[in-house]
């Protein structure tokens, strides 16, 4: 990592260490991959406007997410089966956050349970993401794992479950690859196609209340992308939004989180946290995120390449480039804090 001075590089150092249908996974999006590349492309249409005769001596990127400080608003999303990355999966990446001093998103699928995770770091922050099954009393069950385990909020995922796809080519779970926190009581192992046939389809906003019934902990509304539905969130009790796609992974064709992020931080105000992922790979970007209305970004496949080369220290690595360039952008910007990251900072590039 120590030769890497961007996230140009990662994607093919990672996939010269990772089993081919691994990076496949990792890499892919959906058909055509137009979303993906459509997340990428989006921040690209907005240009730097920077101010100058600033004091910028002195940045400051810290800030806090649902009340959590961290060092910078860069903060890890959740991805799955990270053991298919680095034998020590989502442990690895819980140490590298918090050497970061990030927080980090730990995935329902993941392959590590969600006590496994938080005793890798147990001083740091972290939120749990899930879907409602159809089986209430399962999710209920793992949500109170999540709170018991010192999980800060619980992040609602409401973008895949009604999205019949081929799971059996889309998935590559090597035979003996755990899902913990998708297993029966008692169980470590759980057949992930069967869990997945298990996401319920009938979630409406009524339901998203359940997590915060069920154990206390605010939640965040993962896969919004548009403003009315952003709204619906707010009125169901959510006290965070993140603008999310999918990493473009379900349907090819959807609009790019960076096109709907204005619009959808501009209904929100300050009823809830905005945030946003999707195509981020630089500082520039993370700035553009937050002028055009995100309290903080999410960052997936970056931080799995990160992995993959070099475990904790490799997704320590990706998370400081990111808050290091991230700094650099803000100081190019005459921005000396987040509060100085305003809309007119940007213009578009008509692109």
């Amino acid at each position: 990592m120590s030769a890497v001075t961007g996230l140009d590089d990662l994607e093919s150092l990672a996939t010269a260490r990772l089993a081919p249908g691994a990076a496949e996974y990792i890499r892919r999006g959906s058909d055509d991959n137009r979303t993906r590349s459509a997340n990428l492309a989006a921040w690209a249409r907005w240009a730097l406007v920077p101010h100058v005769l600033r004091d910028v001596a002195d940045v400051h990127p810290a800030t806090t997410v649902l009340g959590a400080a961290v060092r910078a608003p860069v903060l890890v999303a959740p991805t799955a089966m990270q053991q298919l990355a680095c034998p020590d999966a989502e442990e690895a990446t819980a140490r590298g956050a918090a050497r970061a001093r990030t927080l980090m998103i730990v995935s329902m699928a993941a392959s590590r349970s969600v006590e496994a995770v938080a005793a890798a770091a147990p001083d740091a922050s972290r939120w749990a993401q899930m879907y409602l099954l159809r089986d209430r009393g399962r999710t209920r069950a793992l949500a109170e794992r999540a709170r018991d385990a010192g999980y800060r909020a619980i992040v609602a995922s409401v973008d895949g479950a009604a999205v019949p796809v081929d799971r059996r080519s889309a998935t590559p779970a090597p035979p003996g690859l755990p899902f913990p926190n998708l297993a029966s009581p008692g169980e470590t192992h759980a057949d992930l196609l069967a869990a997945l046939a298990d996401f319920d389809p009938t979630v409406t906003a009524d339901d998203l209340a359940l997590f915060r019934d069920w154990t206390g902990l605010p939640v965040v509304v993962k896969g919004v992308l548009r403003a009315d539905d952003a709204r619906a969130c707010i009125a169901a009790g959510a006290a965070g939004l993140a603008v999310s796609n999918h990493g473009g992974r379900l349907v090819d064709g959807c609009v790019a989180t960076g096109d709907v992020l204005p619009e959808i931080a501009d209904a929100v105000g300050d009823d809830a946290e905005v945030y946003v992922d999707g195509g981020i790979r630089s500082g520039v970007d993370v700035l553009r995120a937050l002028a055009l209305g995100a309290r903080a970004v999410l960052i997936g496949r970056p931080v799995v390449w990160g992995l993959a080369i070099d475990g904790e220290d490799g997704v320590a690595a990706v998370l400081d480039l990111l808050m290091r360039d991230l700094t650099r952008a803000m100081r190019f910007c005459g921005a000396r804090d987040l509060d100085a990251i305003t809309r007119d900072l940007l213009a578009p590039t008509g692109r």
